[in-house]
């Protein structure tokens, strides 16, 4: 199966060639690298499985979108508009083989800020501290009896 995302803006396509592709800002970690402040640095994972493609948001400032919804998971069908912040592509799916690239490989895309393109924070958020999560799970003392 190949599968690549299509920008709207006449760039040329990106393929998603491993089993799962984590998309960003950051080149050196990311598979497909977005440059663009709007996107964050670790913004969501693609998985490729059966034939289908799944998206995953990485809690992304500027949030991932599936046909317009906002999503924080969901299943990719051919045809689908696929946002990241506001950056927009196609996905293709279709027959065949995926080209041979190297392992190391990262597609990387510059995408011009055009003015206007402030209906999205391009800073990242700050956390003051890590919050508290209530659990009912309880750390096990090294004195019981097994």
């Amino acid at each position: 199966m190949i599968a690549k995302l299509i920008p709207l803006d006449g760039s040329p396509a990106l393929l998603i060639i491993r089993e799962v592709t984590l998309v960003g800002r950051k080149g050196g970690e990311c598979d497909i690298a977005l440059e663009h402040p709007s996107i964050s640095k670790l913004h969501c994972a693609i998985a490729r499985t059966d034939g289908l493609l799944f998206v995953r948001d990485l809690g992304s400032t500027n949030g991932t979108k599936v046909n317009g919804q906002r999503v924080t998971r969901g299943a990719l069908l051919p045809g689908d508009e696929l946002t990241f912040a506001n950056i927009r592509f196609k996905v293709f799916l279709g027959p065949g083989e995926m080209p041979a690239r190297p392992d190391d490989h990262t597609e990387v895309l510059n995408i011009p800020v055009r003015l206007g393109d402030d209906d999205f924070d391009p800073l990242p958020v700050e956390f003051d501290a890590e919050p508290e999560i209530e659990s009912d799970v309880r750390p096990l003392s090294d004195s019981r009896v097994y």
